[in-house]
């Protein structure tokens, strides 16, 4: 068996010497070569006979007593080193003619499917903005080992992990490209190789990363579209962000005086137990509409944080009214030894690789930029934005009027009646509508600089931004309330401030 390695440690090194580098154009993906890259990245995890191999060296294992102790690149065989009972060495011949077949399988499958014409799609998809350079590396291996050209992407994957040694799913693909150039006749270890491989959780993790990559790639937001979250936004804050935690997505926009224009999106890391945080150490994300408060330097920070943390602000006052705890939720990096965490890793946090949050990290406003975080995010046309605004603007115009004019009455019906308004509450919601119409004095106001971002998850709730200036003067107050939709209306339960 010793022979047998050492045979095969030459022929990867062989491999790696007969590797050329080749820089092909990075071509626009579409849906059948998608498909293919699927296929590709699921080589040496997911082909056929993997899982007959695993369940038998599993037995094998055990019956050796050996570990599953992670081996993150070498494909050095396991329960193959111990000598095999003769109905061992059948088995394994057998695991190793059916897993000669699966690595065939998936390469035809691969091609098959990058052959295969592609479907119109039913709507055109925005396009990929290639936000990272190191997962567009990544999925450019992807995309030449799905046309066949398995030794170009095996350079270009070398390349890669040369320059992100810690990006961990590169050094996995990597290895399988590395795995797939061995000749049949040598691929008795692999096998074992792949079953340690499939039965170890951070393999899997990786391989769900991969996964949750391509996913998103293949399934981009409609072109000229919105989360629906983004009914309106101001052009105070002139980057808005939204993160689908169903795709592991953080969706990065533009605001302009023309819209919001998707610029970049990156692959992120949510809690652990998932999505809906609902009390303190629960490692779930928090679901609704915040903003960042602050960004923290990284010299102050511990190296598990990475190049720097945007906390948010969960609990907001939606989140309070439903008896929500917690709190220190921030986007942040990985730690230098870690290119990018697995999908479900964090105890709350939205962690991106460090390069993308430098990125992020010269965008942001604090106190302007919003965070949505969704489950799934739905994406709605700029119209249909504006149809779903026109409720909660009627509702702000009214209680606009009600306080010019001076009518209690009519102020207070815009009013719930435990009513806050930043920390200091207020009695039965009176002295609210008391203040408002002695702080307008009858006077006009325009109100400017509107912001509508809608959250509904069984309730219905609206954040509105606004500066607002009276007749006369040239500034005064900024605002950002919250409404709850009861029945047909609109009604008013916190409101900050802000300047």
């Amino acid at each position: 068996m010793a022979h047998s390695q050492g045979k095969r440690r030459r022929l990867v090194a062989d491999i790696v010497r007969r590797g050329r580098l080749q820089n092909p154009p990075f071509r626009p993906r579409s849906g059948h070569l998608l498909a293919a890259l699927m296929a590709a990245s699921a080589l040496m995890l997911a082909a056929p006979g993997a899982a007959q191999a695993s369940a038998a060296a599993k037995q094998s294992n055990a019956k050796a007593g050996s570990g599953n102790g992670a081996s993150k690149s070498k494909p050095k065989a396991v329960g193959s080193n111990r000598a095999p009972a003769a109905h061992g060495a059948r088995a394994s011949a057998r695991e190793a003619k059916e897993a000669r077949g699966g690595k065939k399988a998936a390469v035809a499958e691969a091609k098959a499917a990058a052959a295969k014409p592609a479907r119109r799609p039913a709507r055109a998809a925005a396009p990929i903005q290639e936000a990272s350079n190191a997962e567009a590396r990544l999925i450019a291996v992807y995309e030449m080992f799905g046309r066949g050209q398995a030794r170009p992407a095996l350079a270009k994957a070398r390349d890669l992990v040369r320059d992100y040694p810690n990006f961990q799913l590169a050094q996995l693909v990597y290895g399988d490209l590395l795995a797939a150039q061995v000749p049949p006749s040598n691929s008795l270890p692999d096998t074992a190789s792949i079953a340690r491989m499939r039965g170890n959780p951070a393999m899997a993790e990786l391989h769900e990363e991969s996964r949750r990559r391509l996913q998103a790639l293949r399934e981009r937001p409609p072109a000229n579209t919105v989360p629906s979250q983004f009914l309106a936004l101001s052009t105070r804050s002139r980057y808005a962000i939204a993160v689908d935690a169903s795709r592991s997505r953080l969706y990065l926009f533009e605001n302009s005086d023309k819209g919001l224009k998707l610029t970049a999106d990156y692959y992120i890391s949510v809690g652990k137990s998932g999505t809906d945080k609902a009390t303190e150490g629960d490692a779930r994300t928090p679901l609704g509409v915040y903003y960042i408060t602050s960004s923290l330097d990284p010299k102050s920070l511990k190296d598990f944080y990475g190049a720097g943390a945007l906390p948010i602000n969960y609990p907001n006052p939606y989140d309070v009214r439903r008896g929500k705890t917690g709190g220190g939720i921030w986007l942040h990096g990985t730690p230098p030894q870690q290119f990018a965490r697995a999908p479900l890793a964090s105890d709350g946090c939205v962690v991106m690789a460090n390069p993308d949050l430098k990125q992020l990290l010269r965008k942001v406003q604090i106190g302007a930029t919003p965070v949505v975080t969704a489950r799934s995010l739905q994406w709605i046309s700029q119209p249909q934005a504006e149809k779903e605004s026109q409720s909660i603007s009627s509702a702000i115009n009214g209680w606009k009027d009600a306080r010019a004019n001076g009518n209690e009455a009519q102020l207070k019906k815009f009013y719930l009646p435990d009513f806050q308004r930043i920390s200091k509450k207020s009695t039965e919601g009176i002295s609210a509508v008391e203040d408002e119409v002695k702080y307008a004095q009858g006077k006009r106001v325009q109100l400017k600089d509107m912001s509508f971002l809608h959250w509904r998850d069984g309730d219905d709730t609206m954040v509105v931004t606004f500066g607002e200036v009276f007749e006369g003067e040239k500034s005064g107050r900024s605002r950002r309330q919250y409404w709850l939709r009861q029945g047909s209306e609109w009604k008013l339960f916190h409101e900050d401030i802000l300047g």
